[in-house]
């Protein structure tokens, strides 16, 4: 009966009364949900379970978005982000990556990583590709390896790599983690779980209870935003399919090409500027709008550069983005226009596939 109340509780919202520690607990839905499971218990019993087992502390409520935004379709978004590491031995951390649909909530990956290097990213991001496909965007925070943290130009090696997959890059603006509000949750859904499970000590027990988790949570657990139904019903795969070895990008005739050099830098007339480590050896196209000029590294804006001054300045956005490239301001591409860019998956090949 305990561990029903429990799966319930996980499963549904939270917006009725209090418990002791102030967080809005038990719902006429949760009593609802029980009772059609044979069991009968007043809201105040239930609160008791959920607050013996842990489940109320106050660093695990949940706090309402202030603004909320979907995509309208799987795959047009992807969230990516790390939970704070689990200590597993003297030295050693797990820490949890996680990737989530925009849409749907399905969970296309949850790795216990031993470091968050850029190989090991790199490694979870190919396993769902190949697995799930390639999204048209992906959303993550300020944080390496996917942003160049030690200089301001933001892109990193790993950027790049998704770059030449023809995704777009979003990133969360600073100190604002409810941009990212749906991994977050997923996050704090995720630690609630494993408290109850209790916290595994080494990084196979982590690899073993993330396998469980996300399957209960992608095939069993319902979602309030979902009515109720879990994300595994709403998620398809992407028919973009990953290409290990991209082809060189083709910039439209008559674009000005440079290719950034072994110091980060390009020549143009007559002098140079720094456009970013993570490009080296790639070609660049340069765009001259009176005093200034756009770099552009494929679809997505790197560089400005001032000619008077020789001053340059990061521009990290996608090329039709109206706005800063945040989650909210860069709209997402259609999937029907990358699908003439970027080659797709054969017809029918849409079902969700286990990871490995």
């Amino acid at each position: 009966m305990k561990k029903k109340v429990i799966v319930v509780k996980l499963g549904g919202s939270t917006l009725g009364g209090q418990t002791s520690t102030g967080t809005p607990d038990t719902t006429l839905e949760d009593i609802l949900k029980l009772a059609a499971e044979g069991i009968t218990l007043a809201a105040r019993t239930i609160d008791r379970i959920i607050a013996r087992e842990g489940l109320t502390r106050a660093d695990v409520a949940p706090a309402p978005a202030p603004r909320r935004f979907e995509r309208a379709a799987p795959n047009e978004l992807w969230q990516m982000d790390a939970k704070g590491h689990y200590p597993v031995a003297p030295g050693r951390r797990c820490h949890p990556l996680s990737i989530l649909d925009d849409h749907s909530r399905f969970a296309v990956g949850l790795y216990a990583l031993p470091t968050l290097h850029a190989d090991g990213v790199r490694h979870a991001l190919v396993d769902c590709f190949e697995h799930y496909g390639v999204p048209a965007a992906m959303l993550m925070d300020h944080g390496s390896p996917w942003w160049a943290t030690r200089n301001e130009a933001g892109l990193s090696r790993l950027s790049v790599f998704l770059l030449k997959q023809g995704i777009r890059l979003l990133h969360g603006r600073i100190r604002h983690p409810q941009t990212q509000g749906k991994v977050e949750r997923f996050h704090r859904t995720l630690g609630e779980r494993l408290r109850w499970w209790g916290v595994p000590d080494d990084l196979d027990g982590f690899a073993r209870a993330f396998a469980e988790f996300r399957t209960e949570y992608n095939e069993v657990r319902p979602h309030e935003a979902l009515g109720q139904q879990p994300p595994g019903l709403h998620f398809h795969r992407s028919p973009r399919v990953y290409v290990a070895q991209p082809p060189a990008w083709e910039y439209p005739s008559g674009s000005d090409v440079h290719r950034v050099d072994q110091n980060a830098m390009i020549a143009y007339q007559g002098q140079r500027f720094f456009v970013s480590e993570a490009l080296i050896g790639e070609q660049v196209a340069c765009t001259r709008l009176g005093p200034r000029v756009l770099v552009t590294y494929r679809h997505m804006y790197v560089r400005e550069l001032e000619l008077a001054s020789g001053r340059t300045r990061s521009l990290l956005r996608p090329m039709d983005a109206a706005g800063p490239a945040d989650a909210q301001n860069a709209p997402t591409r259609s999937l029907e226009n990358a699908q003439n860019a970027f080659p797709t998956a054969p017809t029918g090949a849409h079902n969700v596939l286990p990871m490995s």
